[in-house]
């Protein structure tokens, strides 16, 4: 029954997915003459999109705190693939993602198309486009997710937040605001931290194979109220770690 399970959830997923897609390239002609129409349509589309893959998946998404209007520069911890349709579901926004997605079949497809920034890590020649890439997007209205920790985690603590992709909010004093995310499962279910997070050397396809699998998943993001503001990255980067962390519950 698991396997059934797991494979009407896969096949659910799809069919939301190609659905979606679809009514966005349905608006997106008929919006070609207003680019600020076709962006807020392609925004609309983005979360109602996040929100149908969560509960493909059986993913309850709990938000504590009063998420940031849309436009804002948000910053949370990084634990899964998973993280971007939960915090889509709460937000109007984009991401920032490492380049290698840009290359998944399907996925990587939709997200080029709706405004991810894509990031090669190794390349810290190209920051700088990087970074005009989010303060655009922001000036834009748009809203951009940063993962500073730079690498997805088993969920135990909260790694120290890399300040290189907080340049462009330290420059022009923007406030920052906080989100803070964790996972657990249902009881009987193996732990969120094995089958939920997603780190190390973990293969993409078997993870999520396993992952659909699960009774359900419980994600809990809380919103800090306080924004946070800093002119020098590097201290930044260090209030916003300090202020995901006071937030975090471990992954079980």
């Amino acid at each position: 029954m698991k396997m059934l399970r797991g494979q009407f959830r896969l096949l659910r997923a799809g069919l939301v997915t190609l659905a979606l897609y679809s009514t966005w390239l349905a608006g997106h002609a008929v919006l070609f003459a207003s680019p600020a129409a076709r962006a807020r349509w392609r925004r609309a589309v983005m979360r109602r999109w996040c929100a149908a893959l969560c509960r493909a998946f059986a993913i309850r998404v709990t938000v504590v705190g009063e998420p940031p209007s849309a436009g804002a520069l948000v910053v949370s911890n990084h634990l899964s693939y998973l993280d971007i349709p939960v915090l889509g579901s709460c937000l109007s926004t984009a991401f920032v993602s490492k380049a290698e997605i840009a290359r998944w079949p399907v996925i990587g497809a939709l997200a080029r198309q709706f405004d991810t920034v894509f990031l090669v890590r190794e390349r810290k020649r190209e920051l700088p486009a990087v970074n005009d890439a989010i303060a655009g997007a922001i000036e834009r209205g748009l809203g951009v997710v940063l993962f500073p920790e730079g690498t997805s985690t088993r969920g135990a603590e909260v790694l120290a937040f890399r300040p290189s992709l907080l340049a462009p909010a330290a420059e022009r004093g923007l406030a920052v605001r906080v989100a803070s995310i964790s996972y657990n499962t249902a009881a009987g279910d193996p732990p969120a931290s094995l089958k939920v997070c997603w780190w190390g050397d973990m293969e993409f396809v078997p993870h999520v194979r396993e992952m659909v699998l699960l009774d359900g998943i419980e994600a809990r993001v809380e919103f800090a109220p306080e924004p946070v503001c800093d002119t020098d990255r590097k201290r930044l980067a260090e209030k916003l770690q300090a202020l995901v962390k006071s937030r975090f519950r471990p992954v079980p």
